[in-house]
Parts: structure tokens; sequence; C-alpha cells
């Protein structure tokens, strides 16, 4: 049973903005997500599918690895989860010589994914 997973840490892009991309492709087919992906217009769906395509490049080495029978139209993602990140703390010019904290949020995008059987 073929099955792989790839973690993309602190993507330059907040949480909630990569979460409404990757429920799209949660329990589909590895080529019907990357299909989704690659005509989805978000910013958000180049990293996923960047994502998408190490975990299955991991699977694919791993049953490599292990003599085992590989093919990729048989996988699915079996989990797709988006964490926060370490935000980058910035500040901006207020009024009165004040300056206002801004935080640049990031993302951590895990991917697994494994054959139908």
């Amino acid at each position: 049973m073929a099955q792989g997973h790839a973690i993309q840490r602190h993507v330059r892009q907040s949480p909630r903005k990569m979460r409404l991309v990757i429920d799209l492709i949660r329990g589909k087919d590895v080529n019907e997500a990357i299909g989704i992906l690659k005509f989805n217009k978000r910013l958000a769906a180049k990293q996923i599918a960047k994502t998408l395509k190490s975990a299955v490049s991991n699977a694919e080495q791993k049953a490599m690895a292990e003599n085992e029978r590989f093919d990729a139209d048989s996988l699915v993602v079996a989990k797709a989860t988006v964490n926060g990140g370490t935000p980058l703390k910035r500040i901006h010019a207020a009024a009165q010589g004040r300056a206002t904290p801004i935080k640049k949020r990031t993302s951590h995008v895990e991917i697994h994914v494994r054959s139908k059987e």
C-alpha cells in the first residue's frame, strides 16, 4: 500500500485563505486534486499544488525503497491540513508618532496521500 506525505512550512499566506483551497481537495483523487488546483485562481493553490506533487513523489520514492508496486493514478488525498505558522511581526506608522503592530501570518501545509486499497 503506497503512502507518502509532505509538509511545507512558513508559507507566506494566511491560514484562513489557504484553508479555503485545501478544503476543495481533501478526500479527492490525486489527479482530480491537481486539476482543481491548476485551474483555481487563488494564490494559495500554487503552494498547495507544490506540496501535493511533493507528497506524490515521496510516496513513489517510499514504494521504490520497499520494492512495492506503485501507481500514481490510484492515490487519494487522505489528509490535508493547514495550520498557522509563526507570524512575521512588523510595525505600521500611526498618528502622532505612534507605531501599531501588524502580524503578517504564515501557514504550515501538510498533505498525506495513500492508495485507494
